[in-house]
């Protein structure tokens, strides 16, 4: 098998249109996430999770041949960690942008009482919930003064003071 190294480097296709590629996949999958929710995606947010998965793909393809290219593989990989990037950079100096793009943390749990409009906007059975309260510490709803699904789908607990009645 002979290789050849001038072709290797060289793009199969336009790198213009490997950047439209990328950012419209990049946009699509972020935007079909977003709108899946944070259910059983734990700790590792959404866009993580989207970045290392295009990222994994893109490399693969351009280490496996599906490009013509390395430097096909190369400006895809740059596009989409270009995209995070610049969200990241986007919702920190625009906090009125951040709204559209990450999650808000949701009330599950208000002064012991369960929300649960929220619960079932966020796909969460009591029987959950209080399986998380309980890995927390938290025996019952009457020591939680809030208790919010966060941004990144982890569940974190405000817990009453000894003695504090509810509000």
């Amino acid at each position: 098998m002979d290789l050849n190294w001038s072709e290797m480097f060289l793009f199969s296709m336009s790198p213009l249109e490997l950047i439209i590629r990328g950012s419209i996949i990049y946009w699509f999958i972020f935007f079909v996430l977003r709108a899946g929710g944070r259910r059983d995606v734990g700790s590792l947010g959404v866009a993580d999770m989207l970045v290392l998965v295009l990222i994994a793909d893109a490399a693969q393809n351009g280490m496996a041949g599906e490009y013509q290219s390395i430097t096909d593989g190369m400006v895809l990989i740059a596009t989409i960690v270009g995209w995070t990037v610049i969200i990241d950079r986007v919702t920190f100096f625009f906090p009125s942008v951040a709204k559209f793009l990450i999650l808000e943390r949701v009330c599950l749990v208000r002064n012991g009482e369960l929300q649960r409009r929220n619960l079932r906007r966020e796909y969460i059975t009591v029987d959950e919930l209080m399986a998380e309260l309980r890995l927390k510490g938290v025996e019952s709803l009457e020591q939680v003064r809030r208790c919010y699904v966060e941004a990144d789908g982890n569940i974190s607990v405000l817990r009453r003071d000894e003695g504090e009645q509810p509000s």
